[in-house]
Protein backbone atom coordinates (compact mmCIF):
# COMPACT_ATOMS: atom_id res chain seq x y z
CA UNK A 1 0.00 0.00 0.00
CA UNK A 2 2.87 2.42 0.85
CA UNK A 3 4.25 1.54 -2.56
CA UNK A 4 1.21 1.99 -4.47
CA UNK A 5 0.89 5.86 -2.76
CA UNK A 6 4.50 6.36 -3.66
CA UNK A 7 4.14 5.35 -7.15
CA UNK A 8 1.19 7.62 -7.59
CA UNK A 9 2.92 10.39 -5.48
CA UNK A 10 5.86 9.93 -7.54
CA UNK A 11 3.57 9.62 -11.12
CA UNK A 12 1.70 13.11 -9.81
CA UNK A 13 5.36 14.60 -9.10
CA UNK A 14 6.40 13.85 -12.81
CA UNK A 15 3.40 15.01 -14.28
CA UNK A 16 3.27 18.34 -12.26
CA UNK A 17 7.28 19.37 -13.38
CA UNK A 18 6.25 18.32 -16.71
CA UNK A 19 3.45 20.66 -16.89
CA UNK A 20 5.15 23.26 -14.89
CA UNK A 21 7.81 23.57 -18.17
CA UNK A 22 6.62 25.22 -21.51
CA UNK A 23 8.82 25.57 -24.55
CA UNK A 24 7.86 28.28 -26.96
CA UNK A 25 9.40 28.58 -30.09
CA UNK A 26 11.03 31.61 -31.62
CA UNK A 27 8.20 33.97 -33.21
CA UNK A 28 5.96 32.89 -30.93
CA UNK A 29 4.37 34.10 -27.34
CA UNK A 30 1.93 32.77 -25.19
CA UNK A 31 -0.65 34.23 -22.46
CA UNK A 32 -0.43 32.43 -19.16
CA UNK A 33 -3.88 32.58 -16.86
CA UNK A 34 -3.87 31.75 -13.25
CA UNK A 35 -7.28 30.47 -11.84
CA UNK A 36 -8.61 31.86 -14.80
CA UNK A 37 -7.20 35.68 -14.84
CA UNK A 38 -4.33 36.74 -16.99
CA UNK A 39 -1.01 36.39 -14.78
CA UNK A 40 1.77 36.69 -17.76
CA UNK A 41 3.19 36.14 -21.10
CA UNK A 42 5.98 33.64 -21.90
CA UNK A 43 8.40 34.31 -24.33
CA UNK A 44 10.14 32.55 -26.84
CA UNK A 45 12.32 29.54 -24.92
CA UNK A 46 12.19 27.80 -21.98
CA UNK A 47 9.47 29.02 -19.08
CA UNK A 48 8.28 27.47 -15.96
CA UNK A 49 4.55 28.06 -14.75
CA UNK A 50 2.75 26.33 -11.70
CA UNK A 51 0.91 23.42 -12.22
CA UNK A 52 -2.31 22.70 -11.96
CA UNK A 53 -2.68 26.44 -11.02
CA UNK A 54 -1.38 28.06 -14.25
CA UNK A 55 -3.21 27.55 -17.92
CA UNK A 56 -1.54 28.49 -21.42
CA UNK A 57 -4.68 30.52 -22.75
CA UNK A 58 -3.53 31.93 -25.65
CA UNK A 59 -0.62 31.04 -28.04
CA UNK A 60 -0.02 33.00 -31.38
CA UNK A 61 2.94 33.91 -33.79
CA UNK A 62 3.93 37.74 -33.73
CA UNK A 63 5.82 37.36 -37.44
CA UNK A 64 3.77 38.80 -40.21
CA UNK A 65 0.83 36.90 -41.44
CA UNK A 66 -1.21 37.25 -45.00
CA UNK A 67 -4.72 37.88 -44.97
CA UNK A 68 -6.30 37.13 -48.02
CA UNK A 69 -9.74 38.59 -48.61
CA UNK A 70 -12.09 36.90 -51.08
CA UNK A 71 -13.92 38.84 -54.11
CA UNK A 72 -16.73 40.73 -53.04
CA UNK A 73 -18.81 42.78 -54.74
CA UNK A 74 -18.76 46.58 -54.45
CA UNK A 75 -21.01 49.32 -55.75
CA UNK A 76 -19.18 52.55 -57.25
CA UNK A 77 -20.05 56.17 -56.75
CA UNK A 78 -21.45 56.23 -60.67
CA UNK A 79 -23.89 52.78 -59.40
CA UNK A 80 -21.54 50.36 -61.16
CA UNK A 81 -21.58 47.29 -59.76
CA UNK A 82 -18.18 45.59 -59.24
CA UNK A 83 -15.92 42.75 -57.91
CA UNK A 84 -13.06 43.35 -55.73
CA UNK A 85 -10.54 41.07 -53.82
CA UNK A 86 -7.07 42.22 -51.63
CA UNK A 87 -4.71 41.10 -49.51
CA UNK A 88 -3.73 42.40 -46.38
CA UNK A 89 -0.38 42.05 -44.82
CA UNK A 90 -0.39 41.84 -40.36
CA UNK A 91 0.90 41.07 -37.82
CA UNK A 92 0.52 41.13 -32.86
CA UNK A 93 1.80 43.46 -31.43
CA UNK A 94 0.47 42.70 -28.55
CA UNK A 95 -0.66 39.59 -27.52
CA UNK A 96 -3.06 40.49 -24.47
CA UNK A 97 -5.14 42.97 -26.54
CA UNK A 98 -5.04 40.38 -29.24
CA UNK A 99 -6.76 38.30 -27.43
CA UNK A 100 -9.12 39.67 -24.67
CA UNK A 101 -9.83 42.71 -26.94
CA UNK A 102 -11.69 40.90 -29.49
CA UNK A 103 -13.31 37.56 -29.96
CA UNK A 104 -11.87 35.39 -32.73
CA UNK A 105 -9.34 38.15 -34.33
CA UNK A 106 -9.09 36.68 -37.77
CA UNK A 107 -12.74 36.71 -38.84
CA UNK A 108 -12.64 40.86 -37.29
CA UNK A 109 -10.19 41.33 -39.80
CA UNK A 110 -11.91 39.91 -42.61
CA UNK A 111 -15.05 41.69 -41.66
CA UNK A 112 -13.22 45.10 -41.10
CA UNK A 113 -11.22 44.52 -44.64
CA UNK A 114 -14.16 44.23 -46.46
CA UNK A 115 -16.29 46.78 -44.80
CA UNK A 116 -13.05 49.61 -45.90
CA UNK A 117 -13.12 48.26 -49.06
CA UNK A 118 -16.69 48.30 -50.23
CA UNK A 119 -16.45 51.82 -48.52
CA UNK A 120 -13.52 53.21 -50.09
CA UNK A 121 -14.98 51.88 -53.57
CA UNK A 122 -18.57 53.95 -52.82
CA UNK A 123 -15.93 57.31 -52.67
CA UNK A 124 -14.82 56.62 -56.68
CA UNK A 125 -16.25 56.60 -60.01
CA UNK A 126 -15.59 53.65 -62.02
CA UNK A 127 -12.45 55.16 -63.94
CA UNK A 128 -10.88 56.28 -60.92
CA UNK A 129 -10.86 53.16 -59.22
CA UNK A 130 -8.08 51.77 -62.11
CA UNK A 131 -6.06 55.07 -61.87
CA UNK A 132 -6.17 55.36 -58.57
CA UNK A 133 -5.39 52.18 -57.21
CA UNK A 134 -2.21 53.11 -55.16
CA UNK A 135 -3.92 56.31 -53.71
CA UNK A 136 -6.97 53.73 -52.60
CA UNK A 137 -4.29 51.03 -51.32
CA UNK A 138 -2.86 53.80 -49.13
CA UNK A 139 -5.98 55.21 -48.18
CA UNK A 140 -7.25 51.51 -46.95
CA UNK A 141 -3.38 51.26 -45.11
CA UNK A 142 -3.66 54.28 -42.77
CA UNK A 143 -7.72 53.02 -41.89
CA UNK A 144 -7.33 49.36 -41.17
CA UNK A 145 -4.15 50.42 -39.10
CA UNK A 146 -6.23 52.75 -37.68
CA UNK A 147 -9.01 50.75 -36.79
CA UNK A 148 -7.27 47.33 -35.36
CA UNK A 149 -4.78 49.44 -33.02
CA UNK A 150 -6.99 48.49 -30.23
CA UNK A 151 -6.67 44.74 -30.97
CA UNK A 152 -2.89 45.18 -30.66
CA UNK A 153 -2.54 44.66 -34.44
CA UNK A 154 -0.51 46.46 -37.14
CA UNK A 155 -1.19 46.56 -40.59
CA UNK A 156 1.83 46.53 -42.59
CA UNK A 157 0.46 46.58 -46.24
CA UNK A 158 -2.88 46.37 -48.26
CA UNK A 159 -3.02 45.44 -52.09
CA UNK A 160 -5.86 45.59 -54.13
CA UNK A 161 -5.26 42.51 -56.51
CA UNK A 162 -8.05 42.49 -59.14
CA UNK A 163 -11.02 44.97 -59.46
CA UNK A 164 -13.75 43.75 -62.50
CA UNK A 165 -16.54 44.88 -63.28
CA UNK A 166 -19.88 43.46 -64.43
CA UNK A 167 -19.78 41.52 -67.76
CA UNK A 168 -21.90 44.66 -69.32
CA UNK A 169 -19.55 46.89 -68.19
CA UNK A 170 -16.87 45.32 -69.50
CA UNK A 171 -18.60 45.28 -73.10
CA UNK A 172 -19.66 49.25 -72.78
CA UNK A 173 -16.20 49.51 -71.73
CA UNK A 174 -14.27 47.72 -74.50
CA UNK A 175 -16.84 49.65 -77.32
CA UNK A 176 -15.75 52.78 -75.57
CA UNK A 177 -11.96 51.52 -75.58
CA UNK A 178 -12.16 50.64 -79.75
CA UNK A 179 -14.07 54.21 -80.05
CA UNK A 180 -11.45 56.09 -78.53
CA UNK A 181 -8.85 53.90 -80.66
CA UNK A 182 -10.10 55.00 -83.93
CA UNK A 183 -10.15 58.92 -82.99
CA UNK A 184 -6.57 58.53 -82.07
CA UNK A 185 -5.58 56.78 -84.88
CA UNK A 186 -7.59 59.37 -86.79
CA UNK A 187 -6.19 61.90 -84.99
CA UNK A 188 -2.75 61.22 -85.55
CA UNK A 189 -3.36 60.47 -89.19
CA UNK A 190 -4.31 63.65 -90.22
CA UNK A 191 -1.44 65.37 -87.48
CA UNK A 192 0.91 63.29 -89.71
CA UNK A 193 -0.79 64.14 -92.84
CA UNK A 194 -0.43 68.00 -91.58
CA UNK A 195 3.42 67.50 -90.37
CA UNK A 196 4.04 66.44 -93.95
CA UNK A 197 2.21 68.93 -95.79
CA UNK A 198 4.62 71.02 -93.84
CA UNK A 199 7.79 69.73 -94.32
CA UNK A 200 6.99 69.16 -97.72
CA UNK A 201 6.61 73.39 -98.40
CA UNK A 202 9.33 74.17 -95.70
CA UNK A 203 11.15 71.93 -97.98
CA UNK A 204 10.27 73.97 -101.21
CA UNK A 205 10.90 77.37 -99.42
CA UNK A 206 14.28 76.22 -98.61
CA UNK A 207 15.00 74.90 -101.99
CA UNK A 208 14.14 78.19 -103.42
CA UNK A 209 15.82 80.39 -100.59
CA UNK A 210 19.06 78.14 -101.10
CA UNK A 211 18.51 78.83 -105.27
CA UNK A 212 18.28 82.21 -104.97
CA UNK A 213 21.07 82.51 -102.31
CA UNK A 214 23.52 80.16 -105.17
CA UNK A 215 22.12 82.56 -107.64
CA UNK A 216 23.19 85.31 -106.05
CA UNK A 217 26.85 84.50 -105.30
CA UNK A 218 26.76 83.27 -108.74
CA UNK A 219 26.29 86.75 -110.07
CA UNK A 220 28.57 88.18 -107.42
CA UNK A 221 31.34 85.84 -108.68
CA UNK A 222 30.43 86.73 -111.78
CA UNK A 223 30.74 90.02 -111.59
CA UNK A 224 33.94 90.06 -109.26
CA UNK A 225 35.83 88.13 -111.69
CA UNK A 226 35.09 90.65 -114.65
CA UNK A 227 35.75 93.55 -112.31
CA UNK A 228 39.22 91.70 -111.99
CA UNK A 229 40.01 90.70 -115.45
CA UNK A 230 39.16 94.94 -116.35
CA UNK A 231 41.62 96.09 -113.54
CA UNK A 232 44.12 93.38 -114.89
CA UNK A 233 43.16 94.55 -118.55
CA UNK A 234 43.58 98.63 -117.17
CA UNK A 235 47.05 97.13 -115.81
CA UNK A 236 48.23 95.49 -118.11
CA UNK A 237 47.61 98.37 -120.86
CA UNK A 238 48.89 100.95 -118.71
CA UNK A 239 52.38 98.65 -117.89
CA UNK A 240 52.34 99.03 -121.76
CA UNK A 241 51.96 102.50 -122.24
CA UNK A 242 54.79 103.26 -119.28
CA UNK A 243 57.04 100.78 -120.87
CA UNK A 244 56.50 102.18 -124.68
CA UNK A 245 57.29 105.69 -122.94
CA UNK A 246 59.90 105.05 -121.29
CA UNK A 247 61.27 103.35 -124.74
CA UNK A 248 60.37 106.63 -126.03
CA UNK A 249 62.21 108.33 -123.13
CA UNK A 250 65.29 106.17 -123.56
CA UNK A 251 65.13 106.70 -127.53
CA UNK A 252 65.08 110.40 -126.91
CA UNK A 253 67.68 110.19 -124.63
CA UNK A 254 70.07 107.92 -127.13
CA UNK A 255 69.25 110.88 -129.91
CA UNK A 256 70.32 113.44 -127.88
CA UNK A 257 73.38 112.12 -126.86
CA UNK A 258 74.18 111.79 -130.66
CA UNK A 259 73.11 115.32 -130.97
CA UNK A 260 76.19 116.32 -128.89
CA UNK A 261 78.63 114.27 -130.75
CA UNK A 262 77.48 114.19 -134.06
CA UNK A 263 75.48 117.14 -135.71
CA UNK A 264 74.13 114.81 -138.77
CA UNK A 265 72.43 112.91 -136.29
CA UNK A 266 69.26 115.63 -136.44
CA UNK A 267 68.78 113.70 -139.44
CA UNK A 268 68.21 110.36 -137.90
CA UNK A 269 65.94 112.52 -135.02
CA UNK A 270 63.95 113.65 -137.77
CA UNK A 271 63.40 110.15 -139.44
CA UNK A 272 62.90 109.10 -135.69
CA UNK A 273 59.92 111.27 -135.33
CA UNK A 274 58.38 110.94 -138.40
CA UNK A 275 58.37 107.02 -137.55
CA UNK A 276 56.92 107.86 -134.27
CA UNK A 277 54.54 110.08 -136.22
CA UNK A 278 53.70 106.95 -138.84
CA UNK A 279 52.86 105.11 -135.42
CA UNK A 280 50.51 106.94 -133.72
CA UNK A 281 48.39 107.99 -136.57
CA UNK A 282 48.11 103.64 -137.47
CA UNK A 283 47.27 103.32 -133.81
CA UNK A 284 44.47 105.96 -134.34
CA UNK A 285 43.01 104.50 -137.61
CA UNK A 286 42.85 101.02 -135.84
CA UNK A 287 40.43 102.68 -133.11
CA UNK A 288 36.66 102.02 -133.63
CA UNK A 289 35.71 105.49 -132.59
CA UNK A 290 35.59 108.08 -135.08
CA UNK A 291 38.73 110.33 -135.87
CA UNK A 292 39.83 113.44 -137.35
CA UNK A 293 43.38 114.02 -138.62
CA UNK A 294 45.34 116.92 -139.39
CA UNK A 295 48.90 116.39 -140.72
CA UNK A 296 51.48 118.54 -141.95
CA UNK A 297 52.34 118.25 -145.86
CA UNK A 298 55.52 119.81 -145.47
CA UNK A 299 56.90 117.95 -142.66
CA UNK A 300 56.23 114.19 -144.57
CA UNK A 301 58.93 114.91 -147.38
CA UNK A 302 61.37 116.68 -145.33
CA UNK A 303 61.57 112.98 -143.22
CA UNK A 304 61.19 111.15 -145.78
CA UNK A 305 64.32 112.81 -147.53
CA UNK A 306 66.13 112.29 -143.89
CA UNK A 307 65.49 108.66 -144.25
CA UNK A 308 66.97 108.35 -147.27
CA UNK A 309 70.12 109.97 -146.98
CA UNK A 310 70.64 107.70 -144.11
CA UNK A 311 70.10 104.77 -146.73
CA UNK A 312 72.24 106.01 -149.03
CA UNK A 313 75.16 106.82 -146.33
CA UNK A 314 75.02 103.29 -144.82
CA UNK A 315 74.92 101.77 -148.43
CA UNK A 316 78.02 103.62 -149.66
Amino acid sequence: MDGLLALILAACGIAGLSSSVKIINQGNEALVERLGSYNKKLKPGLNFVMPFVDNVAYRETIREKVLDIPPQPSITKDNVSITVDAVVYWRIVDMEKAYYKVQNLHAAMVNLVLTQIRAEMGKLELDETFTARSQINETLLHELDVATDPWGVKVTRVELRDIVPSKAVQESMELQMSAERRKRAAILTSEGEREAAVNSARGKAEAQVLEAEASQKATILAAEADQKARILQAQAERQSQVLKAQATAEAVNIITQALKHDPRAAEAGQVFLALGYLNTTSEIGRSNSSKVMFMDPASIPAALQGMLSLVDEKKG
